[in-house]
């Protein structure tokens, strides 16, 4: 009996066990692809649409061996605060100053002047970020 088993055509009743298992992990990996994809549509979405506040860094002057005038424009909704870092280099690339600046002006677009004053005379300034409050 069990030589006439093992001629029985292949799959004739039924999946393997290996079938099952194959068939098994191949659904486990869609479902998790799909949650990732989700994932990272929703991470997108937050990202995009949950950024109230932007920037632009104008110009700057170096008014003095230690101070940075830096004039940015600032974009957001109506009523949002928040906080922009900036910061100076010197001319070799040191950092000579890190000031965070609150923007509390309910207006949607806001122009000002901010002082950064440095450790040493600077050479550059930049906009780092800005994020709500």
């Amino acid at each position: 009996m069990s030589a006439a088993r093992e001629q029985l055509p292949e799959g004739r009743y039924g999946r393997s066990a290996d079938e099952r298992a194959d068939r098994r992990l191949k659904a486990v990996g869609a479902v998790l692809g799909v949650l990732f994809l989700a994932l990272m549509g929703w991470f997108g979405w937050h990202y995009v649409v949950d950024s109230r506040i932007s920037a632009e860094m104008i110009k700057f002057d170096v008014v003095s061996d230690s101070e940075v005038r830096v004039h940015l424009e600032i974009r957001k909704d109506e009523g949002v605060t928040g906080v922009c870092t900036l910061r100076s280099r010197s001319e070799d690339g040191a950092e000579v100053a890190r000031k965070d600046v609150r923007i509390d002006d309910p207006a949607a677009r806001v122009d000002d002047l901010f002082s950064l004053r440095t450790t040493a005379r600077a050479t550059s300034a930049e906009l780092v970020g800005c994020t709500t409050r």
